[in-house]
């Protein structure tokens, strides 16, 4: 079945339009804009929902003269993000109603969100590379503002520089990977990519090409998804509002990575892959993961914890065997409902309490306790404790992990390892979470406030989702993640059941090892947490900002440095970098494109030819000794009219006779300048000539080789030929020199006539200010 046309582009395009007029609604609706935006995202879900099961691209043209199309692709993999994008936007509208009550901002913050949803949503769909770029660096801007959200705050203006500085960065080496895969496929098309994936893989692998796409491809998702070492940003993100957070940094805009992985996993998919994007992703999963531990609030716990999440996501699609696709897949479900359900959680915490900082919260269960049960859910979800959802897609990392180092063996069996020892952290920072209901209540915890409802009732939905996964995942698993599956594994994916264990595999005897050893160690949990932090305080270089710090404010330190150095206001300098550079840029594109000098130089030189080239090399050297500015000045004359003469001698006159013109013109003007000038040249000291003398020869000869390279080819048809043939055809004129100007050079006419213009109006005006008494 066909996906519908006009459904799509409503689902990716109204959002857009919502975000356009929410400035205009807001100042009738106010507050209640939050409705608004409840209902455009409910709209974006219905259109969702009316595709599920439903596989096929739309393709709408948008300038067939030039054979550009819009393409869209429906499949598993972006419905599931289309259903985040917009289900969790319902909630997280709904909740704004009462949590930005009173906060500044707010068209903009609605515009914006909307504005992010319908990019995310572009994402989803898009199967055009360039368009799938596009969308991609649309959500970094709307991060960007959103968590810049509190422009008065040094932090979040902080936080959202970084964040844009990352993401955008990353884009920026995906757009480089999304030209390299184009460029060989010979088309944009990633439908088109995917329906030849092991052709379009083994051309890249023959030509040298897979290791680079496979890695700049990683470097746009570990930006986006906070993977090791680009996690940084992800905690200064937490500045923005909690809906932010909850929308954009742990149920959608940080999924854009591991959709990424996702999407391109069955094209790509090799032992390059895997060496990359397992190893990153348990990586990342264990850093953050100890990171979260030691956290001091709760925003900053949930999050690093997502980044782990995210880690474990990323290093499911990285595995080849068993269970990869399965583990990505079902991961991104559960992940976005415990965690977007914890960060609501977290709001309500800092709305009704008036602190978001760990150690001042506690026994809040009483004063919360749907938030409480809420909590239990998610937390325990979080920490892959069975019943609950996120236990299932853990222990099928747990098998990908295992059954790849059995069929490896050797050093793959540190990919189970890590796996273990990462979500024993993960376990401990999730009963630590929880334990702010069931913990002792601190003193200093004043009267903790009920939440209204439309502030517990997205959560608490969420947390009901969480739990039918928890006690009926095979559901969710026929339902929605098969179909996932099958998008990340060219549709080849085998119907896999899930459920509690039965007996004690591998997978549930590494469960058992991190629930009991996380037990074992959780009363020690106040010891490792302060550890961590002294560890952070005596080696500053491996917390989250030391290197971004360092490197972001070192290269703006040098840059004044090399600013005051370079522009000093010496025309000498600025000449000598401007055709350093032109000259270096010139021979590196030579070498790159391996250019080779004509073995033979088809060069006649007559009698008179030479006299005149002699001339112009003892002139050349005459300015070089030239006692004087006009003595300097005569001299380089004489090399413009002994160009005047070789073009005589080469049979063209009218390049002569221009030559001579602009020569004579620009000779008088010289002279006339120089009259304000000193009579004589300063003093130049001995380097200063060996580097001008350095960089006269490098210039010419990056010339001579330009001239040479540019006159070695041989057409089979002169230009002249072609002028004199298309003349009356194509320019409707006799008068070859004429229709060349007004015809084939039409455009470099016009700029010389422009060039004319402004210099007519210039002498115009200087004019006029004389006449009106203007001395300067």
């Amino acid at each position: 079945m066909q996906p519908n046309s006009a459904a799509i582009v409503v689902l990716v395009g109204l959002p857009f339009l919502a975000a356009a007029v929410a400035p205009i609604v807001y100042r009738y609706l106010g507050d209640r804009t939050a409705y608004f935006a409840a209902a455009i995202a409910f709209i974006s879900l219905g259109l969702v929902s009316s595709q599920h099961g439903v596989h096929g691209e739309v393709v709408l043209p948008w300038i067939p003269s030039m054979g550009v199309t819009l393409r869209f692709y429906v499949d598993g993999l972006a419905l599931l993000v289309g259903y985040l994008a917009s289900g969790i936007g319902v909630l997280v509208f709904t909740y704004s109603a009462s949590y930005m009550h009173g906060e500044p901002g707010k068209a903009k913050y609605y515009a914006t969100m909307l504005a992010f949803m319908g990019s995310m949503l572009g994402v989803a769909f898009a199967a055009d590379l360039l368009a799938i770029f596009v969308f991609w660096e649309l959500t970094s801007i709307s991060s960007f503002v959103l968590i810049g959200h509190y422009t008065d705050e040094r932090d979040s203006r902080y936080a959202a520089r970084k964040s844009m500085l990352i993401t955008v960065g990353g884009g920026l080496f995906m757009l480089v990977g999304f030209l390299i895969l184009a460029s060989h496929a010979g088309t944009y098309d990633l439908v088109y990519m995917l329906e030849h994936a092991d052709e379009v893989r083994s051309g890249l692998a023959s030509a040298g090409l897979l290791w680079p796409v496979v890695g700049l491809l990683g470097i746009g998702a570990a930006a986006k998804s906070a993977q090791v070492p680009l996690h940084i940003w992800l905690p200064n993100a937490m500045e923005a509002p909690t809906t932010v957070s909850t929308f954009l940094h742990s149920a959608t805009m940080v999924k854009a990575g591991v959709y990424l992985v996702g999407r391109f996993r069955p094209l790509l998919l090799s032992d390059e892959w895997m060496a990359l994007f397992a190893a990153l992703g348990l990586i990342t999963m264990t850093v953050t993961a100890i990171l979260a531990v030691s956290a001091t609030d709760i925003k900053e716990l949930l999050a690093y914890s997502t980044a782990s999440h995210l880690g474990l996501i990323i290093a499911g699609f990285g595995f080849l065997h068993a269970y990869g696709a399965e583990t990505g897949a079902f991961h991104i479900l559960n992940h976005a409902l415990f965690k977007a359900a914890l960060f609501l959680v977290a709001g309500i915490v800092a709305h009704e309490a008036g602190t978001r900082a760990i150690d001042e919260l506690g026994g809040m269960w009483r004063d919360l306790p749907i938030t409480a049960g809420i909590t239990v859910v998610a937390a325990l979800g979080m920490a892959g404790v069975p019943p609950f959802n996120g236990f299932y897609s853990k222990e099928l990392l747990f098998e990908a992990a295992y059954e790849t180092a059995v069929h490896l063996g050797g050093l793959a069996w540190l990919y189970p390892a890590v796996a273990v020892f990462g979500s024993i952290f993960t376990f401990l920072y999730s009963i630590r979470f929880l334990q702010l209901f069931f913990g002792d209540r601190p003193d200093a915890l004043g009267e903790v406030h009920s939440p209204p409802v439309t502030m517990i009732a997205p959560p608490l939905l969420l947390a009901v989702l969480a739990a039918i996964v928890g006690a009926m995942p095979q559901l969710a698993v026929d339902t929605l993640i098969q179909s996932v599956v099958g998008s990340a594994t060219s549709g080849h994916a085998h119907a896999f059941h899930v459920g509690l264990p039965t007996s004690l595999t591998p997978p549930f005897v590494m469960s058992l090892i991190v629930m009991g050893t996380g037990v074992i160690t959780y009363p020690f949990y106040g010891r490792i947490h302060a550890a961590l932090n002294r560890l952070f305080e005596v080696v500053p270089p491996i917390t989250a900002n030391w290197w971004y710090d360092s490197i972001v404010y070192g290269v703006n330190r040098r840059s004044v440095q090399v600013a005051e150095r370079v522009h000093n206001g010496l025309l000498r300098l600025y000449a000598t970098w401007t055709f350093f550079g032109v000259a270096a840029l010139t021979i590196s594109g030579f070498v790159a494109t391996t250019a080779t000098l004509p073995a033979e130089l088809p060069i006649t030189l007559a009698p008179a030819l030479i006299l005149v080239l002699l001339v112009a090399v003892v002139a050349a050297v005459a300015i070089t000794i030239a006692p004087s500015h006009v003595a300097g000045v005569l001299t380089l004359s004489i090399l413009g009219f002994m160009v005047a003469i070789f073009y005589i001698l080469a049979s063209a006159p009218d390049l002569a006779l221009t030559q001579l013109t602009i020569e004579t013109l620009t000779l008088v003007i010289f002279l006339l300048v120089l009259d304000r000038l000193p009579a004589f040249y300063g003093e130049i000291d001995r380097m200063g000539a060996i580097r001008d003398g350095v960089l006269s020869i490098a210039v010419g000869m990056t010339v001579t080789v330009t001239v040479l390279l540019s006159t070695a080819a041989t057409p089979t048809m002169k230009i002249a030929e072609y002028f004199v043939e298309e003349a009356i055809p194509q320019g409707g004129g006799g008068n070859i020199v004429n229709v060349i100007l007004v015809d084939f050079r039409a455009f470099d006419t016009l700029g010389e006539i422009s060039v004319i213009a402004m210099a007519a109006l210039s002498v115009l005006t200087l004019v006029a200010l004389r006449n009106g008494g203007e001395t300067a």
